[in-house]
């Protein structure tokens, strides 16, 4: 793997203005309309456009043949209209030539090899895609190095590892193997090969890992992947770099698991280790609208990439203005979800796309503009957005936060859940979603940290969705931070095997017992079982336990809850354990997301983060930070159809986007899909 020295610097903190804008392609539309395009966006405020990562076969149409015709008029344009422009390296889809050149381009799966038509099939470690892909962007990057209009770079496009997995990926990953595990017999015993006659007995037998029924060998080849993604972006990353100019940026567009939206962590990358050649970090952020918006993939995505760079700010360089025709937004929902990621902590606001394309897969994810191109109703509401940020910019801009509750993720624990999903009944980002949410609908805000993150001390709360995988002192730093005066909220599923997946043979949940003050050795799938408790006040409409349940025993912690059942009600489903100066609470069981909400606030309550936020509850949702002027901001949401009047619990100060005072517990009125910014010392 290329080893690179991270010379990322902190770019957005730079940052005067807020970035509102599109994806534009010029070389898409049907007639001439570049000056039209243009005057419509000065009317929206629009202040950036993404160009370029699109349309490798329009810049190299035959094999070092260049036409960069289409990039030089909207570089020129954009700058004689003071619109700021990020290029993008076209590296994410490949020409019919390169492929027809060289067929072994195409990434090979465990399936078998993709054919030619889609974006995102190539084998990203192909020496030929590599050469061909490196001059591209040398091309490119010497043709435009010195226009005065662009203000970064984004490499690639929404990058993973597509699957590849063909015979020079297998050899690669055997060297990589030959690294880590010098000594095959050590290798044979962690990952338990003796099984089924899978034992490797010389490197030269390591067979393809494409058929492997070994959960800790496919989890092992699936961190190698990630690996691979994170040494393509820094290797663009590289390239780069030789032209870029030290005011501009160099970002990324990463983006989460699919589940028709933006839905939770990626498995196919570690955004954590992956950004850290980014300047600024960036993301797509998609999700439903209408009656179904909620806000909570806007916060997650946020709260992701804002934690993988340290809390620094973060673009938005993909989200949906109309989109598929069932997030056509309502009235005052684009206002909402672009307010939503600049409290996240957004600097940017970018659409995907400006028009709509007119042919080809995305005909109907609509852009900002229909088919037609005339002004609309998702357009003219663009246009109150791009007027208030303009208006607001020193007031918004570099908004920092604090936050005291973090998710611990990581993406070898999503290995190792996922591997047995179908023992599980649910996925890792299912639990992941399901105490996120619950937090976000309680108005608590939250980080996001990883393994590799030294501070668990920064935090008063972390919470461990389905820990499955980890190292031993992974573990022991979570019962440190415990005794030191840390809460810790485990669900089930988590201390379960060891970073090479491999189940520990102790009372489970292994070395979290000695913070938990629990031990089980035996679990089932539920079958009319609910909770019962009398220290958490369940709605017991809500109270089913759902797809596994775990047998505690409580060894010296407090049972919350156990199971309403006539054979397993004397096990323990909820427990809290004091241990040292701090609490740890297990959650053995899945739980409904209502009684979830139930625990969680047990929860903040013990770690005493209950506070004035907490007044407030969803539809209703708060988020806060510092400006740039050292000042409070407050952002309010109405995540509702209906008008709500709410009592502000905060400091008194000045609503910015009406300019009225508001008091402290006086009524806010919110309109529907509504929000209220207010400013205060």
């Amino acid at each position: 793997m290329l080893l690179f020295v991270n010379q990322a610097i902190a770019q957005n903190d730079k940052q005067d203005e807020l970035l509102f804008g599109v994806a534009y392609y010029d070389e898409y539309m049907p007639t001439e309309r570049l000056d039209k395009d243009i005057e419509m966006m000065k009317a929206a405020g629009i202040n950036f456009v993404r160009i370029a990562e699109s349309t490798w076969s329009t810049v190299e149409p035959a094999d070092n043949v260049y036409d960069f015709s289409h990039i030089d008029r909207v570089l020129d344009a954009m700058y004689k209209a003071g619109i700021k422009v990020i290029i993008g390296t076209p590296t994410y889809a490949t020409p019919p030539w390169l492929v027809k050149k060289y067929p072994d381009i195409m990434a090979i799966s465990k399936n078998g090899q993709f054919q030619y038509g889609a974006r995102q099939q190539m084998d990203i470690t192909n020496e030929h895609y590599r050469f061909h892909a490196e001059r591209v962007i040398r091309k490119i990057m010497e043709h435009i190095k010195d226009h005065p209009a662009i203000i970064g770079y984004q490499l690639d496009n929404e990058t993973k590892h597509y699957n590849t997995a063909g015979p020079n990926v297998q050899k690669a990953f055997v060297e990589y193997m030959k690294k880590k595990w010098p000594d095959l017999n050590k290798m044979n015993k962690a990952f338990g090969l003796d099984y089924w006659s899978n034992r490797i007995n010389s490197w030269e037998e390591f067979p393809s890992v494409n058929g492997t029924i070994n959960a800790s060998l496919r989890a092992e080849f699936e961190k190698f992947r990630r690996g691979l993604v994170t040494e393509f972006l820094a290797w663009q990353a590289q390239i780069v770099r030789e032209y870029s100019k030290p005011d501009q940026f160099i970002t990324h567009n990463f983006d989460f698991d699919w589940r028709g939206y933006s839905y939770g962590l990626q498995p196919s990358v570690n955004h954590f280790e992956a950004s850290k050649v980014m300047d600024v970090a960036g993301v797509d952020i998609y999700h439903p609208t209408q009656d179904d918006l909620t806000g909570m993939e806007i916060a997650f995505g946020g709260d992701m990439t804002r934690s993988i760079k340290n809390g620094k700010n973060y673009f938005v360089i993909e989200t949906e203005a109309q989109g598929f025709p069932q997030w056509l937004p309502y009235p005052g929902q684009l206002r909402l979800q672009a307010f939503s990621h600049l409290a996240s902590g957004a600097s940017m606001v970018g659409y995907w796309h400006w028009h709509s394309i007119h042919n080809s897969a995305e005909t109907y994810w609509k852009g900002l503009l229909s088919h037609d191109f005339e002004p609309n109703p998702t357009y003219m509401e663009a246009q109150t957005i791009g007027k208030d940020l303009k208006r607001l910019n020193k007031d918004l801009i570099g908004l920092k936060k604090d936050n005291q509750v973090a998710f611990l993720v990581s993406n070898e624990a999503q290995t190792g859940y996922d591997e047995f999903s179908w023992v599980f009944k649910t996925k890792y980002n299912d639990i992941l979603r399901l105490y996120y949410d619950a937090l976000y609908k309680l108005n608590v805000e939250v980080d996001m940290i990883d393994p590799s993150y030294l501070d668990f001390n920064k935090y008063k709360m972390i919470v461990v969705p389905a820990f499955y995988a980890s190292s031993d002192a992974v573990l022991e730093r979570l019962n440190a931070y415990v005794k030191q005066g840390g809460h810790v909220v485990y669900t089930f599923g988590s201390g379960v095997s060891d970073e090479n997946v491999k189940v520990r043979h102790s009372l489970q949940p292994g070395i979290i017992n000695e913070a938990c003050g629990i031990q089980y050795n035996q679990f089932t799938v539920p079958k009319s079982v609910k909770l019962t408790s009398d220290k958490i006040k369940f709605d017991q409409a809500t109270t089913d336990v759902d797809t596994w349940m775990e047998m505690v025993n409580a060894k010296g912690a407090k049972v919350l809850a156990n199971y309403n059942h006539p054979v397993w009600g004397k096990y323990a489903a909820v427990t809290t354990n004091k241990y040292g100066k701090g609490e740890a609470m297990y959650v053995a069981c899945k739980t409904t997301p209502e009684a979830t909400e139930e625990i969680l606030e047990q929860a903040v309550k013990s770690a005493g983060l209950w506070s004035d936020a907490q007044s407030l509850t969803f539809p209703i949702t708060v988020k806060k930070g510092v400006n740039r002027a050292g000042k409070n901001i407050h952002y309010v949401f109405n995540y509702s159809a209906e008008q709500k009047t709410i009592q502000y619990p905060f400091a008194a100060g000045k609503e910015l986007l009406s300019g009225k005072k508001v008091k402290k517990n006086s009524e806010l009125k919110l309109a529907p899909w509504g929000v209220a910014i207010v400013e205060s010392k």
